[in-house]
């Protein structure tokens, strides 16, 4: 980085900081802290809509998943696609329950001030570990672009960047509340923009000047090169052999239980449309910020392919994906000394901090409304409650931040994190629409899913010897696809930064003298691989993809003395040849018991045959369906909640949101004096379930969300394949 580019960080820093001073002086109470008092348009509702959905950790994930899979690597990002258009119903929730928190939700809605806590807890949780995801990314973004691995006092440079940028998000986010996180979500919502489609076409100028013949320096040009340079098969969104870590029905099952478990994330009572003005602009704001996202995403992809074309020469990359991001910034932007690769690490910054200021925001909201309020000072003023939301969101950070330092599993802390939800999604999605769903039934439920999914995981090998029972201790076979195919300018560069990543690896190796950093490089050693082929371009080339070996009943498997391979199976499958075998020899579980799994084993289910995506898939059902059929067997067999409260809560969510908040509280007088108004839309009149006629607005806002799907979709597979 150049002195512009620091000039140019530095700038955003202290923007961000004065926008937080500048919304701090327009907090007066709770409502304007914590909801910015409900007065935001589509502009500001779409951009944190947007902002908070777009993490710091996705661009360096899917070039990375785009890097080692071809195009088909999006899906890493992509599949909340499907999602989307299920945010156009969801959107009118959040604005009816004209609450302050989801954690207030919860309480009203089964007169339980103590569920309240337990959400609260579970959003300190979440939050604490999402957000580390993405402090570790930016920390591994930062590395190329900056230039050196070490911070202050010579120690890892996360240890230097992660308070700092810690530092900045509680300044503004504490200081100005959720005013000052939606005007920076705008403005940084513009940078993710600019950070999505920057390097796409310097990226293709590059290649074309780099690559191309005398006068082939224009963007399609670039296109053209790019494709000759880089192997058709990683231009394929669903099929081709690079395409097998996202198989559609994997896609599937992302989908749908995303869809399940992101509605209780506990910062959509705020950017799902809680903060609007009305629903209109709730709904408006929740589904465009999305598709925003989403377009964003198809330049994420498409830059991860430009950088294969370019960059698959580099050593860097070759030894750690992760960095596909950062050194394409650097290599391709920072030549022009411009600000550009300032303004690019500004971008990335941007995507975290978008984020980061809307998660602490809330959970701040959710521990003053649910703990301290409740239960430690009900009579303090909003004065008070406003300086303890400040205390909690700073907390919620450092939080963050600390675990983002000492922990080294990131992908197992974003994993937990988007599987807490599963706590929740049950009792919330069935409490929106069933009568008959009470506070008891609620308790086992997530009781029980805790146990099953999270604790006896863990709990049950410390207890038992299971982990030495050998028909537990089985992986999925091992699979080699060989394909034949003529050799990419893309493939002989990587072999060469395969060797140089190698030989510096060795030599690090070789003159280290301490034996942790010693093992560590060992370690990157061995996660190179196989070496990729060698041969001139257009030669032809044999590409192995191997896959399977994954532990089906255990996170980790330990082999106890050498083990061997077994041929099962050796076939053609139009042109690849697919060899299939089995480890032999006895292992020892280790790490979490899939409890889940253990029912396929009972059901006789053969899974040895099962990919890494078809075992991520079975895990489907049990988490979608356990929780529900839980519910609402205990829901038939537990007293119901009060009728007036029911009644209450019904007739508000049934009476729509008046732009006026006096008009707004007369319609909600009248619908608590004749319940009977809100009843009118029902579908079952007469029962305990409560959906409703669809209106044309329902119906025209839903079908249109699934068409936009289908265009972006289209528009990928477009871009992918211009100059082919």
């Amino acid at each position: 980085m150049q002195l512009i580019d620091y000039i140019v960080l530095i700038l955003y820093f202290v923007g961000m900081i004065a926008v937080g001073l500048w919304a701090m002086k327009r907090v007066k109470n709770q409502e304007d802290y914590f909801m910015g008092g409900r007065g935001f348009g589509k502009l500001l509702q779409t951009f944190a809509a947007f902002g908070a959905g777009t993490g710091a950790h996705e661009p360096v994930m899917v070039g990375k998943t785009a890097w080692t899979s071809g195009l088909s690597g999006v899906w890493s990002a992509l599949m909340w696609l499907f999602v989307t258009p299920v945010y156009w119903i969801t959107a009118v929730w959040y604005r009816r329950m004209r609450h302050l928190t989801l954690g207030d939700w919860f309480v009203e809605r089964y007169e339980s001030r103590s569920m309240g806590v337990a959400y609260t807890l579970f959003a300190i949780v979440f939050y604490m570990f999402y957000l580390s995801t993405m402090f570790s990314a930016v920390a591994k973004f930062s590395v190329p672009l900056l230039g050196f691995e070490e911070g202050l006092f010579g120690y890892d440079l996360k240890y230097t960047l992660v308070p700092i940028i810690a530092a900045v998000v509680i300044l503004y986010g504490v200081l100005g509340g959720l005013a000052a996180a939606y005007w920076t979500d705008l403005i940084q919502g513009l940078f993710i923009i600019i950070l999505s489609v920057l390097l796409i076409p310097y990226g293709l100028w590059s290649i074309a000047e780099t690559f191309g013949g005398p006068g082939e320096t224009g963007l399609m040009d670039g296109f053209r090169i790019m494709h000759e340079r880089v192997s058709a098969d990683c231009f394929s969104l669903f099929s081709g052999p690079s395409s097998g870590e996202f198989p559609l029905p994997f896609i599937i099952s992302l989908s749908l239980i995303s869809i399940v478990g992101v509605v209780v994330q506990p910062h959509f009572i705020a950017t799902g449309g809680g903060s609007a003005k009305t629903e209109k602009e709730a709904r408006i704001g929740l589904v465009v910020g999305n598709f925003l996202k989403r377009l964003c995403t198809v330049g994420w992809a498409l830059t991860a392919l430009i950088a294969l074309a370019l960059l698959a020469g580099s050593a860097e990359i070759a030894e750690d994906p992760d960095r596909v991001w950062g050194v394409a910034a650097r290599e391709i932007l920072g030549p022009m000394k411009l600000g550009l690769v300032g303004l690019m690490l500004a971008c990335l910054l941007a995507a975290m901090m978008s984020s980061a200021d809307t998660y602490m925001i809330v959970t701040s909201a959710l521990v003053v409304r649910n703990v301290y309020a409740p239960y430690i000072n009900s009579d303090a003023g909003e004065k008070k409650y406003v300086q303890v939301g400040r205390l909690t969101g700073l907390v919620i950070i450092v939080g963050a931040a600390f675990i983002a330092m000492t922990y080294a599993n990131v992908f197992g802390q974003f994993k937990m994190a988007i599987e807490l939800p599963i706590l929740f999604a049950a009792p919330f999605w069935l409490g929106m629409y069933w009568r008959r769903v009470n506070r008891f039934a609620v308790w086992g439920t997530i009781a029980t899913s805790l146990m099953v999914f999270f604790v006896l995981p863990v709990v049950v090998p410390k207890l038992t010897n299971l982990s030495e029972n050998q028909n537990l201790a089985i992986t999925t076979n091992l699979v080699t696809k060989t394909l034949v195919r003529p050799a990419t300018e893309s493939d002989i560069a990587k072999h060469e930064a395969w060797v140089a990543a190698g030989d510096e690896l060795k030599q690090k190796i070789a003159d280290s003298s301490d034996k942790e950093e010693k093992d560590e490089l060992k370690l990157k050693l061995k996660k190179l691989g196989d070496p990729p082929p060698i041969a001139r371009v257009g030669e032809s080339i044999e590409i192995t993809v191997k896959s399977g070996g994954q532990p089906v009943y255990w996170t980790e498997l330990i082999p106890e003395g050498e083990l061997s391979k077994e041929l099962v199976s050796r076939v053609d499958d139009d042109g690849m040849q697919v060899t299939t075998e089995r480890w032999i020899g006895q292992q020892k579980g280790a790490g979490s018991l899939k409890i889940d799994f253990l029912l396929y084993g009972l059901m006789g289910v053969d899974l040895s045959n099962a990919n890494k995506a078809t075992l991520e898939t079975l895990r489907l059902p049990t988490r979608l369906l356990l929780p529900f059929v839980v519910l609402f067997l205990l829901s038939l067999v537990t007293p119901r909640g009060s009728k007036p409260a029911l009644d209450r809560y019904f007739a508000k969510m049934n009476t729509p949101v008046q732009p006026d908040p006096e008009a707004d509280e007369e319609a909600l007088e009248l619908a608590f004096r004749d319940p009977a108004i809100a009843k009118q839309r029902k579908l079952f009149p007469n029962s305990d379930w409560e959906f409703v006629r669809p209106t044309k607005m329902d119906v025209t806002g839903f079908v249109l969300s699934c068409v936009v799907c289908g265009l972006i979709i289209a528009l990928l597979m477009w871009l992918a394949g211009i100059g082919a």
